[in-house]
């Protein structure tokens, strides 16, 4: 594909094709020097001569390969968002993400990241929807010993950002349940064997992957992913997805028609990542995502050039798996195979602290061994919890706000980081979330199906909002010839069996200071009007749309 411009052929960056100059401000910082090497900088520059020191092609772009990215100043407000200069827009504090690929850590992971938490990041920490821990009020002249603090217990920021592999999602639950594959290893091998590789650390853009054999990752939003699924002849194994990812173009990923090996997994990735890398578009940014090579080729050239190319063998054809009924977000008491329990519960919106971090692991270690588990729902799981202790264990968690029993309100809502950090953001995401799930909890209680909220401070959509059964995207908006933050609304959004992004209504949005109005209108007409066990996105579909605003 290429572009005519004046009269002239312009190509799409790619590499493949012979196209190696760069064509933006982020190619050519790529191409100046690697993300990787910052963290030398970082240490033996950075650290000891403080913020002013950065370079602002590494504070603006390579600090990001080692999971910081600056934060927002505090005090401005979401109108000023888009018209200021981005270092009018930074605090001298980073946000830092450590990486937690496939959600797994042990006790003294856990203490770790609740060490640097509390001694280096204000006492701040939020788990993800991409079963990261994200911090906050981060500065440079710590970085070094946070790095010593993670890396000494086996964690690290290698890639939590930037045009990279991000981390890897995977079942929270892998090698707790009965599974013919457990994902644990296939996760390991992989980041152990690509995470700072400079053979992958400079894509077009950022790279996400899940891996799961139960539907409990949201698998259609990844630019590619692995679920679980039998071979009739070759037994169980992947379906491979590829292509998705959501932002201001959403796209659910495609699937290629293949099955996959367990033992084949790291293999195929690295072919899918480097179709990526080679092919993927550099020209613009907001079309260098690798949903939009995907689109533009197919899913039977894009099988064609990996196999071909990359492989150089063909895989296994594989028919459409069943559709799974729902992302399975484990909240509750579950056995294990082993005849022990592992509980989920849910922090209001994701928010936790380093303080509450550490009491959790003090509880994991006493009713369990220690482990915990993060989610891509922004949820925890305490397994290996003996029967006889699972009430102590869940009123233990829920005394340090992790519930075990939520109501559906507090199990389905997720927001992301906001404007209270994040610079990109219009609106206050995590409050305003978290006050809405109060409100409904007092106006709603017997709301009995999920309908899941996601609440996002600008259009990027790291809360998923499109996919929800709510969505909530930030902006401002204009109610009686005032500005105010408000949101643009998406209904009936869904993954698995209810994928799509749902009903669009021409102009419908809402004040922030009018949200539980308008959901608790919603949810009770939803209640009134479904027939029998309908979900609320099939509802949506069928309902008025003056039932819908």
């Amino acid at each position: 594909m290429s572009t005519v411009i004046r009269g002239k052929a312009k190509g799409q960056g790619q590499w493949a094709l012979g196209h190696r100059e760069p064509l933006n401000a982020n190619e050519q910082f790529k191409k100046d020097d690697d993300g990787l090497n910052v963290r030398a900088r970082v240490e033996n520059i950075y650290a000891h001569k403080g913020f002013a020191s950065i370079d602002p092609s590494d504070l603006r772009g390579r600090l990001r390969w080692w999971g910081l990215y600056t934060q927002r100043r505090q005090g401005i407000d979401g109108g000023r968002t888009a018209v200021l200069e981005p270092h009018e827009l930074d605090d001298e504090h980073f946000m830092l993400r450590i990486r937690m690929d496939g959600g797994q850590l042990d006790a003294a992971q856990l203490r770790a990241v609740a060490e640097v938490s509390t001694r280096f990041a204000r006492d701040t920490a939020d788990v993800t929807d991409r079963q990261n821990v994200q911090l906050h009020w981060v500065r440079i002249e710590d970085v070094p010993e946070i790095w010593r603090t993670l890396e000494a217990v086996g964690l690290s920021t290698t890639e939590a950002c930037g045009d990279t592999p991000r981390v890897i999602l995977g079942s929270p639950v892998s090698g707790l349940v009965d599974e013919p594959v457990d994902v644990t290893a296939i996760i390991a091998e992989l980041t152990d064997r690509y995470i700072g590789d400079p053979a992958y650390s400079n894509l077009p853009r950022k790279f996400k992957t899940s891996i799961s054999w139960l539907p409990d990752v949201p698998y259609e939003t990844n630019d590619v992913a692995f679920l679980g699924a039998v071979h009739p002849s070759l037994g169980p194994g992947f379906d491979l997805w590829v292509g998705g990812g959501l932002s201001t173009n959403p796209a659910l990923a495609k699937r290629l028609g293949v099955w996959v090996a367990p033992d084949e997994v790291s293999t195929v990735w690295e072919g899918v990542i480097g179709i990526f890398r080679d092919y993927g578009y550099r020209r613009l940014r907001n079309r260098a995502r690798l949903k939009f090579l995907v689109n533009d080729w197919g899913v039977e050239r894009f099988r064609q050039v990996l196999e071909k190319e990359y492989l150089g063998a063909s895989l296994p054809d594989l028919a459409a798996p069943p559709v799974p009924d729902a992302i399975i977000d484990h909240i509750g008491v579950h056995p294990q195979r082993d005849g022990r329990r592992y509980i989920g519960v849910a922090p209001t919106v994701g928010r936790v602290s380093g303080t509450i971090l550490a009491k959790l692991a003090d509880i994991a270690q006493r009713y369990g061994t220690g482990h915990v588990r993060t989610t891509p729902n922004q949820k925890l799981l305490v397994p290996n919890v003996r029967d006889a202790d699972v009430p102590a264990a869940v009123d233990a968690l829920a005394d340090i706000g992790l519930y075990a029993s939520p109501s559906q309100w507090r199990r389905t809502t997720m927001a992301c980081t906001g404007i209270e950090y994040c610079k990109l953001a219009i609106v206050d995401t995590k409050d305003t979330a978290a006050a809405l799930i109060t409100e409904l909890e007092r106006r709603v209680p017997t709301l009995d199906s999920p309908i899941s909220i996601h609440v996002n401070g600008c259009p990027n959509a790291c809360a998923r909002t499109q996919t929800a059964d709510i969505g909530l995207k930030g902006q401002i908006i204009t109610v009686a010839g005032k500005q105010v933050p408000g949101f643009q609304v998406h209904l009936g959004g869904g993954l698995a069996l209810h994928a799509g992004f749902g009903r669009k209504l021409r102009g419908l949005k809402v004040a922030a200071s009018e949200l539980d109005d308008y959901v608790e209108r919603l949810a009770i007409r939803y209640l009134a009007q479904r027939v029998d066990a309908e979900a609320f996105a099939e509802w949506v579909l069928r309902a008025d749309e003056e039932d819908l605003r």
